[in-house]
């Protein structure tokens, strides 16, 4: 049988040429459109522009290239197909493991959990790592700038095994309380779970100062990194974070694959989460027996597929100039402060006194809060310009009542 191509050598996109005019190191805007098709497309006439990324990205031709080529090219199942489509398959999916790996800075690939979302990998973590470990009164530590899938699972344990949430709140500035936090951590304390960055705000979590807190408190911590991933450079070990969730799908890869890093020894004495192939290393009529971490965790046919999408999609990330897109960010930010400011009606939240400098300082999201005439204005534009973005009610809303 004839060798197959690589899949980086199947999918790597050719150089196009810079656009006459570009200041020297700008952002070329245009190059990096082009490598997005849908933004090829038009909404009633307009170009479509898309400020949903919070909620999901749009995928990159060289995504949508990798999937294309394991489900034509090398398409089996892995660990157990006994053939070279199997072989190829599987070293596609274990080589997106090690792409992760060096993503996140971990310290083995070992550490890498393939999951269905960053959900999911958050819900494991409460199920497998915390559950065991709790009694009724035990405390699980979160603040108000969560999104949904990191506050439900720890309901779910203060209504099944009777732990307590406390809930660290924010600053007039919309930064964590850390002064709030350092007080919530008490020796029944058994996990502080925090984003990295807010869906909402887009404000960095200051994660040395809460580390400190928390390794002097003796008290694991959970870090959401499904948006600070994309905005950030990332790196578990120095962070010293026990674990660190993020999601494919915001990181420009597929829909259904998530990552959960955990510390080695973390994972070596979690039980598993769900049962299936995969997961075992023999079962018998009396009893089972479970295979070593990440395998552990990752019951059934896997998403591998998907795992080598996000590893395009992680080749592509760092094709970019990372510090041409931070600069090119904090020009957005300045320029959507400043036309913000001077439209009336409109209150920029979580921004210390609501100023340019202040956003500029965060990622670049603008939560706003608009007066009904506002919204019954801009709502028919957005729709009928081609704009993309995420009007009306947003899920992470705890954060919002700090400004009522």
């Amino acid at each position: 049988m004839a060798a197959v191509a690589p899949i980086a050598d199947k999918v790597r996109d050719k150089p196009a040429d810079k656009l006459a005019g570009k200041p020297a190191g700008a952002l070329d805007v245009e190059r990096l459109r082009a490598q997005f098709p849908i933004l090829a497309r038009e909404v009633h006439g307009k170009p479509l522009i898309y400020l949903d990324n919070a909620a999901s990205a749009q995928k990159p031709r060289a995504v949508l290239q990798a999937l294309e080529e394991i489900y034509t090219n090398r398409y089996a199942n892995v660990h157990r197909s006994m053939h070279q489509l199997g072989n190829l398959a599987t070293e596609a999916y274990e080589g997106a493991r090690q792409k992760v790996q060096r993503f996140l800075g971990a310290a083995q690939a070992d550490e890498i959990v393939f999951t269905a979302s960053g959900t999911d990998a958050l819900n494991l973590v409460a199920s497998s790592f915390v559950a065991p470990r709790l009694k009724p009164g035990d405390e699980i530590v979160l603040s108000v700038l969560e999104h949904h899938s990191n506050i439900v699972p720890w309901h779910f344990l203060r209504e099944r095994s009777g732990a307590v949430l406390r809930w660290v709140g924010l600053t007039e500035a919309g930064e964590l309380d850390l002064e709030m936090l350092a007080r919530a951590l008490t020796p029944k304390t058994r996990l502080v779970a925090l984003t990295h960055m807010s869906n909402v705000l887009g404000q960095f979590a200051p994660l040395a100062k809460v580390r400190a807190l928390t390794a002097a408190a003796g008290v694991p911590l959970l870090v959401d990194g499904c948006q600070g991933a994309v905005h950030a450079p990332v790196n578990v070990q120095a962070m010293d974070c026990d674990f660190y969730v993020c999601t494919g799908h915001k990181l420009y890869g597929p829909t259904g694959v998530g990552v959960l890093f955990g510390k080695a020894q973390h994972l070596a004495a979690m039980r598993p989460w769900r049962g299936g192939g995969e997961m075992i290393e023999e079962v018998t009529q009396e009893r089972v027996r479970y295979a070593e971490p990440p395998q552990r965790f990752e019951a059934g046919t896997p998403p591998f597929v998907q795992a080598a999408g996000l590893g395009a999609a992680l080749d592509f990330l760092g094709a970019q100039d990372r510090a041409q897109l931070e600069a090119h960010e904090a020009q957005l930010g300045a320029a959507a402060a400043e036309k913000l400011a001077a439209i009336d009606g409109i209150r920029v939240l979580g921004a210390a006194g609501h100023t340019p400098d202040a956003i500029t300082r965060r990622a670049v999201l603008c939560p706003l809060s608009m007066s009904r005439c506002i919204r019954m204005i801009w709502r028919p534009c957005w729709t009928a310009t081609g704009l993309r973005c995420a009007p009306g009610s947003i899920a992470p809303s705890l954060c919002f009542r700090r400004w009522g």
